[in-house]
């Protein structure tokens, strides 16, 4: 009887948990873990020690085995320093550097310690959706790299019409 006694003084409902999450909260939560990412770094540069994420990857040994072996995923800061001396920090998503502010891309930080403080205050706006217009334009940059290309069609009525030449020549 004690664990119900403990149940009760618990909040108790019947909340169902959602079987996909719109695209806009994808993007803010890829968004926060690369975010989450690049504080641990900057934590332990400061530090002085590594930070490494290990990712698992699928390879055949000799006798034609699949294993398993574990290899550092390369992780490049998203700070640099400028011409002028001073950190300044980029925000990504995928590949394209978010834009901040109207023509602004990066954000100045005056050492690595400031960079920390920094990047734990994007985190937060990022948990409550202040980059979601930027994430949405970073995404349909990227996705427009991936559309279907389609041939153009002279170029293969060209290919076409060579090989039935070459053909009608043959059977001659």
């Amino acid at each position: 009887m004690a664990i119900l006694e403990n149940l009760n003084t618990l909040k108790l409902t019947d909340a169902k948990r959602p079987k996909n999450q719109p695209p806009i909260v994808q993007r803010r939560n890829k968004l926060i873990s690369k975010l989450c990412v690049q504080l641990e770094l900057a934590k332990a540069k400061h530090s002085g020690k590594d930070f490494v994420v290990k990712r698992y990857k699928n390879v055949k040994d000799l006798e034609g085995n699949i294993k398993s072996i574990e290899k550092p995923k390369r992780i490049k800061p998203w700070w640099f320093t400028s011409s002028s001396g001073a950190l300044c920090i980029n925000v990504f998503y995928g590949s394209k550097v978010l834009e901040l502010a109207k023509g602004k891309t990066a954000i100045e930080a005056a050492n690595l310690e400031n960079v920390i403080e920094v990047l734990g205050l994007l985190k937060r706006e990022a948990e409550i959706g202040t980059f979601d217009a930027a994430i949405e334009a970073a995404s349909l940059q990227l996705r427009s790299r991936f559309e279907l290309k389609i041939p153009k069609t002279s170029q293969k009525s060209k290919v076409l019409t060579d090989s039935i030449v070459q053909t009608a020549f043959i059977n001659k």
